[in-house]
């Protein structure tokens, strides 16, 4: 994930009917936090995830994830031995998880009911970006210093191949058909990869989005939502490669999601909003509502099931002075800071 916003914030369905507008506003503008979980603990974190079957939340936190009850708000697991966790995603078995841990450049799987796990496998440089892929049945992990991903069969847990990137991979998705797509943050590109073949596409200009970060994706009708600096999402279309629309959105936007269910489109943003965004038609997209979150929660969850949206936040100190190691500091967190916010309608 990448670390622009942190420098400023220390600076100062198969075939959908359509809602409503009136019914559309109605969904959208009632979201709002119910719940407020104090986790605690040290360090930063990154990408969030539910669980599909037992509808877990999974928080990456450096050194160690945390599996947290999404009724209670309780840590019910804390899986450690990492040197720096990033993401997290689940097999289609409902057996295995993976964690990409960026500090050991590997891939480690967690069996999902005991939370321990069970192997490691070899990545690139700093994986980042975890996805999992249903049709090859493949983990994807985006390696964000050595410009390329590795994948991953899970029937073996054994490496498949390395494909090399255009740049800097962010929150790569799927279709769930045969196609991964991923931002490439530092050349504000969608690179299009065949999960078949393992080959690279495309590569699709985002203009006038910059330095994309999360990523959504639409997959019945081929639609990519990227997140970008300057209050930007930009919406691709998956076949031709097209930015078909754009709609504003908050400062310091880091994580989307899409809610195929309510035709809903989300972006969590730093500067303390969370976007919510109807989709009308597959090309066009109305904001319904920007709702007060807190500032820095700009990684989010959403749960398909119930529609609910976890993100993940902390309160922030001043920023250490620069050092000829370190010459663009990320704020210190205020130790204890940390908690999960749960937004429902």
């Amino acid at each position: 994930m990448k670390i622009r916003f942190w420098l400023a914030f220390a600076a100062a369905t198969a075939c959908a009917v359509f809602l409503p507008m009136s019914a559309a506003l109605a969904q959208g503008a009632g979201y709002h936090v119910v719940a407020r979980w104090k986790i605690g603990g040290d360090g930063g974190w990154d990408y969030m995830a539910v669980d599909p079957v037992t509808r877990e939340l999974y928080v990456t936190r450096g050194a160690r994830v945390l599996a947290i009850n999404t009724t209670s708000g309780k840590v019910i697991a804390d899986i450690k031995g990492f040197k720096g966790t990033h993401g997290v995603v689940f097999d289609a078995t409902g057996n295995f998880g993976y964690i990409s841990d960026g500090g050991s450049n590997q891939v480690a799987v967690f069996d999902r009911k005991t939370h321990v796990v069970t192997a490691r496998i070899p990545a690139g440089t700093n994986p980042d970006g975890l996805l999992y892929e249903p049709f090859t049945r493949t983990a994807w992990a985006f390696n964000g210093r050595s410009h390329d991903a590795t994948v991953i069969d899970t029937r073996t847990n054994k490496v498949l191949s390395t494909i090399p990137l255009a740049g800097k991979p962010e929150f790569p998705t799927s279709d769930g058909k045969g196609s991964v797509f991923v931002n490439i943050e530092d050349k504000s590109l969608l690179e299009h990869i065949d999960a078949k073949t393992r080959k690279p596409l495309a590569q699709w200009p985002l203009a006038p989005c910059e330095s994309p970060s999360g990523q959504a994706v639409d997959a019945q009708h081929e639609k990519l939502f990227s997140v970008c600096d300057g209050k930007v999402m930009a919406v691709t279309d998956g076949v031709s490669g097209k930015v078909v629309a754009t709609v504003p959105i908050g400062d310091g936007p880091d994580a989307a999601a899409f809610d195929p269910v309510r035709k809903l489109v989300f972006s969590s943003n730093g500067e303390g909003t969370l976007t919510v965004v109807h989709q009308d038609t597959p090309t066009k997209y109305t904001v319904l509502a920007t709702v007060p979150t807190q500032r820095s929660a700009r990684t989010l969850a959403l749960d398909e099931k119930t529609g609910n949206i976890y993100l993940s936040a902390a309160q922030f100190g001043l920023r250490p002075a620069p050092t000829a190691a370190n010459p663009h500091p990320r704020p210190t967190i205020v130790p204890g800071s940390f908690v999960v916010l749960a937004l429902a309608r």
